[in-house]
């Protein structure tokens, strides 16, 4: 821990944390983080490029997968450089600008999937609820403007955070607990009153996380309500199939962060190691798994994949 007695406003210099206890072996632990890294870029972009350029794919439930993707890279390309960084040169160094920066795109990326998930979430309470006015009420224009809005919650919900950083004192040279820069990190690691921007923390994530979390559970209430009131076996199963895909990645993204939280408050210190396994978990397991999943479940999907590879079979013969 160093010393408040040398603290400056914005010039402070932040030193990244890798897994305690394993510094000798990062480049052994660097293998599987690469090869996630590399599936999930490869994945979400393969996802993206397939919806954009498929017309049979230009449907409500995977133009908000192609927005889930284009959020997934985007946290990539917000989380992944420090890590290389940090686990394949050893350098652990970085300047208060660049860390307020990687702060802000990592919690914005965040929001807006969190956005997408709840958006996708009412995707399928409105296919399953008014099957006949499906593609009146979920129009293109309807889909921009929802995106838009989620872009903007975020970039403003997120805004306050790096500005209110600015006022705050820190040593000149800080430990993060993660290799990459969060808000509750930075401002625990302040040395003046942090009151403000605690709060402007809390209510951010209120506003995101909280209320999407809740709406996502309120509109699968209200889903099953409405499959229960079908009244054949056959319909209410597939009408729940058409669910258990985007079950599944609200659960990959929610679970991680729910444990990060529980541990934080419970046993952190107990076994540091741990809390940044699930702290790294929670940002590379949701681009990693969601190309998978839809990949898995998605007849269509498999089917457009299939269709682009023998088209450059074809093409190369």
């Amino acid at each position: 821990m160093f010393s408040c007695n040398t603290s400056t406003f914005g010039h402070s210099t932040f030193l990244l944390t890798g897994f305690p206890g394993l510094e000798a072996s990062h480049h052994w632990v660097s293998i599987p983080v690469n090869f996630i890294c590399v599936v999930s870029i490869l994945g979400n972009s393969i996802i993206l490029l397939l919806i954009c350029r498929d017309p049979s794919l230009h449907k409500p439930v995977y133009i908000f997968l192609s927005m889930l993707a284009a959020s997934d890279l985007g946290l990539c390309a917000s989380t992944f450089p420090t890590m290389m960084w940090l686990f394949w040169l050893g350098a652990r160094e970085l300047p208060f600008d660049l860390c307020a920066a990687q702060m802000f795109f990592i919690h914005a990326f965040t929001y807006v999937e969190s956005g997408v998930l709840l958006a996708m979430a009412f995707d399928r309470f409105v296919a399953i609820r008014e099957p006949l006015h499906y593609a009146t009420i979920l129009t293109h224009s309807a889909m921009a403007r929802v995106g838009a809005a989620i872009l903007v919650r975020a970039v403003l919900l997120n805004l306050p955070g790096p500005i209110l950083l600015r006022r705050l004192l820190f040593p000149q040279i800080s430990v993060l607990s993660h290799c990459y820069c969060l808000h509750c990190d930075l401002v625990g690691l302040a040395c003046s009153d942090t009151q403000i921007n605690s709060f402007v923390g809390l209510v951010s994530i209120l506003l995101s996380l909280g209320l999407d979390s809740f709406l996502i559970v309120l509109s699968y209430a209200l889903i099953l309500r409405t499959v229960l009131g079908i009244a054949s076996p056959g319909e209410r199963l597939k009408a729940l199939n058409t669910c258990v895909s985007h079950l599944c990645i609200v659960l990959i993204f929610y679970l991680p962060k729910l444990g990060l939280s529980v541990l934080h408050r419970v046993e952190k210190h107990s076994y540091p190691a741990l809390a940044v396994l699930m702290a790294n978990l929670h940002f590379l397991v949701p681009p990693f798994m969601n190309p998978i999943v839809y990949c898995l479940k998605s007849k269509q999907i498999r089917q457009g994949l299939l269709k682009r590879f023998q088209q450059k079979r074809v093409d190369v013969s």
